[in-house]
């Protein structure tokens, strides 16, 4: 079962007058995770779909959305797949990729019909393509990785980078996860807003009376959204991302838009946020 909800660009003067249900509405992605589902949110930020594929055993098959305009939703976009449930397979055209817990799969534009299968569980990104590029499973032993922030300031963390330049080779897309470490709550602080791509975060591996307090909004008009696990929330390009958490959790980003250019980012001063 197919499942496609649309999110419409906001700018923002327009957010600033939104209260929390308004912000939800147009900035949050819930349930994106259902039992013999494919839920698709389709946004208009950099064209990004962000989704979930839950095959409870059974197959799932992603092939046309009606949102994208053509025949089969890989003709013109590319995919990354990253599995938070139990090794299970993806099949694209003719391959079949066991991806593991914590992997993630790349496909090109082209490949073809995508099918869910096993106990997986799938969040997909999708943005478009202009050109055909290979096919590849990135295990968490593939991706590059960095270290960044300190415990005195309660945000050590590592970054796994896999569909990324110092990985491998992507039309549009880049993604990953981080992970916080013990202790460390808080997550890409300082902020920065990068306005040459959107951003979408994932967040996971949250137990459920904790929660994430995502910060977003102009540096000096912040606003925040509340986060349960496995929600996700769009950052548009002008935009700060910044998360705080009552527990661990890790997130997952992922970005598209002018340039794969990690480093690509405008740092917003501590001093400067309100």
């Amino acid at each position: 079962m197919l499942n496609v909800k649309t999110l419409y660009a906001v700018d923002p003067a327009a957010t600033k007058a939104m209260d929390t249900s308004e912000l939800r509405d147009n900035f949050h992605v819930g349930g994106l995770f259902q039992d013999g589902q494919i839920n698709l949110t389709y946004t208009h930020y950099d064209r990004m779909i962000v989704g979930g594929a839950v095959p409870n055993g059974k197959f799932l098959t992603l092939d046309a959305v009606k949102e994208t305009g053509t025949p089969s939703i890989l003709d013109r976009r590319e995919m990354g797949v990253l599995n938070l449930g139990d090794p299970a397979d993806v099949s694209c055209g003719d391959d079949t990729y066991t991806v593991g817990h914590g992997d993630i799969l790349y496909l090109g534009m082209g490949a073809g019909t995508v099918t869910f299968s096993g106990k997986g569980r799938f969040y997909i990104v999708s943005p478009p393509a202009h050109r055909s590029l290979k096919n590849r499973l990135v295990t968490l032993a593939d991706a590059a990785s960095l270290k960044l922030g300190a415990a005195e300031t309660a945000n050590k963390r590592t970054i796994y980078m896999f569909v990324h330049p110092e990985v491998m080779e992507s039309c549009q897309l880049v993604m990953g996860y981080t992970m916080l470490h013990e202790g460390s709550v808080w997550n890409t602080m300082p902020a920065h807003v990068h306005d040459r791509r959107m951003e979408a975060y994932l967040y996971f591996d949250l137990d459920d009376e904790n929660r994430v307090f995502h910060f977003m909004g102009e540096p000096n008009e912040t606003r925040h959204i509340v986060m349960q696990d496995e929600e996700a929330v769009i950052s548009p390009p002008w935009s700060i991302h910044c998360g705080v958490g009552t527990g661990s959790y890790t997130f997952c980003w992922a970005m598209a838009g002018d340039n794969v250019d990690y480093t690509d980012m405008d740092m917003v001063a501590m001093g400067d946020l309100r």
